[in-house]
């Protein structure tokens, strides 16, 4: 018996968050595609492929990162190492992302509007998708045996 929160009930919720993202970046990048296509050509189309996939890749890191932590602590999500795994991935993201942002700054096959519309519509998105999966998600608080619990599992 133990009333710590258990991330084991949690990683359908992260698992199932993912999916939903990686469909979201598919329809980003479709939408992306064609509207940066029309608007700008070539270089909006490559743009909005760049601008899906750093979102994508960027919000992914969050999940997988407290997938991992998880994994590693073996579910003790008081622990510092699970916070240490969740906020090291954080800081990566953050990393990787201004190195992006200055390589990509001055190249001329990228158009600065379609890529910034295509990282803020797939931000906005994985919020919404996050809600929406934690808000239609039942996950229980704490792992614990009731009363007659063995009774029943011994049948």
């Amino acid at each position: 018996m133990t009333s710590t929160p258990s991330m084991h009930s949690a990683t359908p919720i992260l698992k199932r968050a993912l999916v939903y993202g990686a469909l979201l970046a598919l329809g980003i990048a479709v939408v992306g595609c064609t509207l940066g296509g029309i608007f700008a050509g070539w270089p909006g189309v490559v743009s909005a492929l760049v601008g899906t996939a750093m979102a994508a890749v960027f919000l992914a890191i969050t999940s997988a990162s407290i997938l991992l932590a998880s994994r590693s602590t073996k579910s003790d999500v008081f622990s510092p190492v699970f916070f240490g795994i969740v906020l090291g991935g954080w800081l990566v993201k953050f990393v990787v992302f201004l190195i992006l942002v200055f390589l990509l700054r001055e190249q001329p096959w990228v158009e600065p509007i379609v890529l910034f519309l295509s990282i803020v519509a797939g931000v906005v998105g994985s919020l919404v998708v996050d809600v929406v999966v934690v808000a239609t998600s039942r996950a229980p608080y704490v792992d614990v045996a009731l009363p007659g619990d063995a009774e029943r599992s011994d049948h």
